[in-house]
């Protein structure tokens, strides 16, 4: 097979090399010949056009924040807070927005300037949970298991048959824990009227049964007081000859490390 073999530039400053030939349109002018003026690549334009908003137009067309917050919002997608600033200032800003100019940050809203407040049934926020116990941070958990069967902690809920989803955790150093972690759901409380005549909510709050991670029992086999409840209810429920709470839950597990796997049990 023919090696092909890379061809390399050539270089225009080796003298080596056998001389280019210049085409007609490259040869030199003949002397005393006069060349022609160069054009310039880049030619100068005058921009006269206009700016596409002006101030006399806005102020015309949008007498109020609002209205200059909304038209710039349909035309830019960009939402403005200019209530409370002089006509000055807010109209410049919004002229410059609409212009195609980037507006400061502090100028920026969040809300959609079509949205009334006074029409928005407000939410409360949700709780914020606890820290995890500090017995079990750091530690390893052997064994999980989420059950869907409690009943909701909610008297409301708990009366209409809905139900909450627990999940247990067992840990290396036998401690047992539990948390709820739902579900959510709002719920309406009070009642208006709103601007059409219509009843709606005065807010709404959450059912939140969410607990955080809770110890029910420590690692030396002390139970808190839900924890015994939380163990009875589950040895309640039978599989096979056995119960949840022993199948699922406080199972024994074997430790994998090389201590415990060695076949000499004297480490000699």
């Amino acid at each position: 097979m023919k090696k092909l073999t890379p061809q390399t530039a050539a270089n225009p400053w080796d003298n080596t090399g056998p001389a280019t030939q210049h085409t007609d349109a490259e040869k030199a002018p003949p002397q005393g010949a006069i060349s022609p003026p160069k054009q310039n690549q880049k030619e100068s334009k005058t921009d006269t056009s206009e700016p596409l908003y002006d101030l006399e137009g806005l102020m015309t067309d949008f007498p109020t924040a609002k209205d200059l917050e909304k038209f710039v919002f349909d035309q830019t997608g960009l939402v403005l807070n200019l209530k409370g600033r002089s006509n000055k200032f807010k109209y410049q800003t919004a002229m410059d927005v609409l212009n195609g100019a980037k507006p400061e940050n502090y100028l920026l809203g969040s809300e959609n300037p079509y949205l009334d407040k006074n029409d928005i049934v407000p939410v409360d926020e949700l709780k914020s949970l606890p820290p995890r116990p500090p017995e079990v941070v750091g530690v390893p958990h052997v064994a999980s298991f989420i059950s869907k069967q409690f009943p909701h902690p909610d008297p409301d809920f708990k009366s209409q048959g809905q139900m909450c989803e627990v999940v247990f955790r067992k840990y290396m150093n036998n401690a047992i824990t539990y948390e709820i972690i739902g579900p959510l759901a709002p719920r309406a409380v009070g009642v208006r009227v709103n601007k059409f005549g219509k009843e709606v909510p005065e807010k709404y709050t959450w059912v939140d049964p969410r607990t955080g991670e809770q110890l029910i029992r420590d690692s030396a086999g002390r139970y808190t007081p839900i924890g015994t409840r939380l163990r009875a209810s589950m040895q309640k429920r039978k599989i096979n000859k056995s119960d949840y709470w022993t199948m699922w839950i406080d199972r024994d597990f074997v430790m994998t490390s090389d201590v415990v796997n060695s076949d000499d049990p004297w480490l000699s």
